[in-house]
């Protein structure tokens, strides 16, 4: 079914920037790194409502991009909803080279919503070799299977977390590493005087819309408990066998979810560190939160826990420089363990002063691990050296 002409191209003009300029916004990192070829496909992921639409219109700017080449569309609008397959896609592209003046650069807004969109831009690319296409999603998996192996070589991946320590000084210019701990980092959400009911919606929408249908569940509540118990036992290995049995589920239902939850940047597993992946697969998981005002607004515990959301914080520090961070545990735990150049790096976080327990993991650690690196304390005076350490 072919959207009507004239009616696509009001969708078309009230989301692009021809007669009115973007907003203002805080600039993201991502925007001054960020930049655009016509012969890849740029993709950029992260959580819904981190900014990802606002990050395009950034990179129209930073890429020197005039607002009468720039074609966007967000495939959430309700307009599109009776048309989002493949031949939506030819439609735009169809009549913005209609009137073309030069190169073009489409930005496809939340593209997951697409039939059959992987197959269509990986012909785009070969049948319209000057313009350059920006895709979005709320879903790690964006790049997965068919699409990941047509365009090896052929794309360039951005994950947006929200807002920064820095970015959301941008804001709050006045900003401390505990008020960011409890605020978080969700641009609207910040915006506003009692942010935690906008939080639970955000919260209620990921679940419902990036992670119900990717695991066909007849009810968000079971995904919901199982979302808000990874997100109570931050910092905790996490058993499947006890969230199933709390919640009278099968531990591969749970596994499953879980795994959804991450696909939608939700949450974030943290695995056991260990060269051998049998002993890996044996151990429980760690699991993180996108962000800690997103954790707390849908916890049920009672009292600020800054030592967890602190831990949480460091872990998404971690996260944005490597995808691979993991945990070990002895007789005491070790925190986090990432590769940097200096080798395999034991991480021990704490909001007050080390203790005895983080010196007597990082003991047994050299005791299996003699050759790595020497580890790094992460307290709230030394955190801004770990944002700016080169892994």
């Amino acid at each position: 079914m072919m959207l009507i002409k004239e009616e696509l191209l009001k969708i078309v003009e009230s989301w692009s920037f021809r007669k009115n300029a973007a907003p203002k916004s805080v600039l993201r990192k991502a925007a001054q790194t960020c930049v655009l070829y016509p012969e890849l496909v740029n993709v950029i992921t992260g959580v819904r409502r981190c900014g990802k639409s606002t990050l395009l219109q950034q990179l129209m700017v930073s890429n020197n991009i005039r607002p009468e080449n720039a074609i966007f569309v967000n495939f959430e609008d309700p307009r599109l909803t009776q048309y989002l397959d493949h031949t939506l896609l030819e439609q735009i592209c169809e009549l913005a080279e209609e009137n073309e003046h030069g190169p073009l650069t489409f930005f496809f807004d939340e593209i997951q919503h697409v039939k059959n969109w992987q197959k269509w831009i990986n012909s785009a690319l070969e049948k319209r070799p000057l313009h350059t296409f920006v895709v979005t999603g709320s879903n790690g998996r964006l790049l997965g299977g068919e699409l990941a192996t047509s365009l090896t070589g052929r794309h360039l991946s951005t994950e947006l977390f929200p807002f920064d320590l820095d970015e959301f000084r941008r804001l709050h210019r006045t900003g401390t590493l505990r008020s960011f701990l409890k605020n978080g980092g969700f641009p609207a959400a910040l915006r506003i005087a009692e942010p935690e009911r906008l939080l639970q919606q955000y919260f209620n929408d990921i679940i419902e819309k990036d992670v119900r249908e990717r695991v066909s569940a007849r009810s968000s509540r079971p995904l919901m408990a199982v979302a808000q118990m990874a997100f109570e036992s931050v910092g905790s290995e996490t058993s499947l066998r006890r969230i199933a049995g709390a919640l009278q589920l099968s531990p591969e239902t749970v596994s499953a979810y879980l795994q959804a939850c991450e696909d939608a940047y939700l949450i974030f597993s943290c695995p056991y560190f260990a060269y051998s992946q049998a002993k890996r697969i044996r151990r429980n998981k760690k699991y993180y939160a996108i962000d800690t005002a997103l954790r707390r607004a849908v916890t049920t515990r009672g009292g600020a826990d800054l030592g967890k959301d602190f831990e949480n914080l460091v872990y998404l520090t971690l996260r944005k420089k490597t995808t691979e961070v993991f945990y070990w545990r002895g007789k005491a735990e070790v925190d986090f363990v990432v590769n940097t150049s200096s080798g395999v790096t034991p991480v021990q976080v704490t909001f007050k002063k080390p203790q005895e327990r983080h010196e007597t993991a990082l003991r047994e650690f050299y005791e299996q691990f003699p050759h790595a690196a020497e580890a790094i304390y992460v307290t709230p005076e030394t955190f801004e050296e770990l944002v700016e350490f080169e892994f």
